[in-house]
């Protein structure tokens, strides 16, 4: 079988399924992005070069959409030039978050198509108007949201069939569209992410964390207000005066993956700093940026509580790669968390706008370390039973590949196989 797995940062969510298919006798295996990232053996990768910006200003409401659609041509230039050197993929793998699937169907109209489907955005239930609590969605932001979602609509069409992570995120698409769309998680390499291993941190100044001291952690791909970075820090100061012996240690950088910058410039590091000034003890809280995933595994192992925030939005790989290993949760009592964590069971829940109270747990947990174990050993089994690499997640993408790909149905969302065959075009 020969497949193409589409991704602009490849192999993003394919990281471990995409090797998997190289790995199977008589596969192809091709992978097409636009950044540069580190060849994986077995698999042909190929970049598409970024596009250049439109010349004319469109409408507001159209700005991502035009450039995604610019991202989907330069990515179906690219699919022609595979396409004239003979490769017809049997199946196609797209994340369509960027537009790059738009027009493949054009391209290779006989492949069977399986787009990765992360989040749908609607102006009521989950992200928008989340943020303050009870704010308003007027007419403008709901129109700018339903026409965000123009690009996901032609590719909805286009497939053949999609996958979501977690059932809160296939929950967010049009009934019509969920029909088609299997809920299976990437995985957790839980032999990896594993409380077996390295439990010890050296932050920038040469200190040396280890269980032995008192460590709470707060990470996020980037320090912004949809993972509750400004809520993290204003329960600081609380935080602090109940646990004065206490180490924060910060994993993030300064860049915004969702929603938008500080309306006044700069990083929201920078913004909370400013508001924070003279209320938190800095040479307690420590800013290490992005870690390579063998430290950030190695601070899992010995942190006694981690604080994990998030709007109503995709859930992200760090909650469960701490829980793989046996990392106290603190999580916030919203629809990703929740569909994972059971209070007081496999970790914590606590009202996303609550500082005060997101100190007091955090504070809790350092207090009474013993309390956690068998939280932390739930945690950790909850992982293994639902999103453990080796023994679920992958035989399941594997085997959703192999049956679209035959012309048969992926199992619905409730995990039952569908046999029937997918309607010819």
């Amino acid at each position: 079988m020969q497949i193409l797995f589409l991704h602009q940062n490849f192999p993003g969510q394919y990281r471990h399924l995409a090797p998997a298919m190289a790995k199977r006798k008589g596969n192809r295996v091709v992978g097409l992005g636009q950044n540069e990232t580190p060849s994986i053996p077995g698999i042909t990768q190929l970049r598409y070069k970024p596009p250049e910006p439109g010349k004319t200003t469109p409408h507001p409401y159209l700005v991502r959409t035009e450039g995604h659609i610019r991202h989907g041509q330069a990515a179906a230039r690219a699919a022609i030039q595979l396409r004239d050197k003979g490769f017809r993929p049997d199946l196609i793998c797209a994340h369509p978050g960027w537009g790059e699937g738009l027009f493949l169907r054009d391209v290779f109209p006989n492949a069977k198509m399986i787009f990765y489907w992360e989040y749908f955005f609607q102006s009521k239930g989950g992200d928008i108007g989340f943020d303050p609590p009870g704010a308003e969605v007027g007419l403008d932001e709901a129109a700018r949201t339903r026409v965000q979602n123009t690009i996901q609509l032609i590719q909805l069409d286009a497939a053949d069939w999609g996958v979501s992570p977690t059932r809160w995120q296939w929950s967010r698409y049009p009934d019509w569209a969920r029909e088609r769309i299997s809920v299976i998680h990437e995985g957790i390499d839980t032999a990896i992410a594993s409380p077996k291993g390295p439990a010890e941190f050296t932050l920038p100044d040469g200190r040396r964390l280890t269980p032995a001291d008192e460590v709470a952690t707060y990470v996020a791909r980037n320090l912004e207000p949809y993972r509750g970075f400004p809520q993290f820090m204003r329960a600081l100061p609380s935080f602090q005066r109940l646990r004065p012996q206490a180490q924060v240690v910060v994993v993030g950088s300064d860049g915004v993956s969702y929603g938008r910058a500080p309306a006044e410039g700069g990083s929201w590091r920078e913004v909370m700093l400013r508001e924070m000034e003279g209320k938190i003890d800095l040479s307690r809280v420590h800013f290490v940026g992005r870690v390579p995933y063998p430290q950030l595994l190695s601070l899992f192992r010995l942190t006694r509580a981690h604080l994990y925030l998030t709007y109503p939005f995709v859930l992200s790989w760090s909650m469960l790669d701490a829980m793989a290993c046996g990392a106290p949760i603190l999580g916030s009592a919203t629809p990703p968390v929740m569909e994972v964590i059971q209070d007081g069971v496999n970790g914590r829940l606590v009202d996303f706008f609550a500082p005060e109270a997101i100190a007091e747990g955090l504070a809790a947990m350092l207090a009474d370390p013993a309390a956690q174990a068998p939280i932390k050993q739930a945690a950790r089994q909850h992982v293994l039973d639902h999103y453990d690499l080796a023994r679920i997640c992958l035989p399941q993408q594997i085997a959703l590949l192999e049956a679209v790909a035959a012309g048969r149905k992926g199992p619905p969302a409730a995990g039952a196989v569908a046999p029937d065959p997918i309607p010819r075009r």
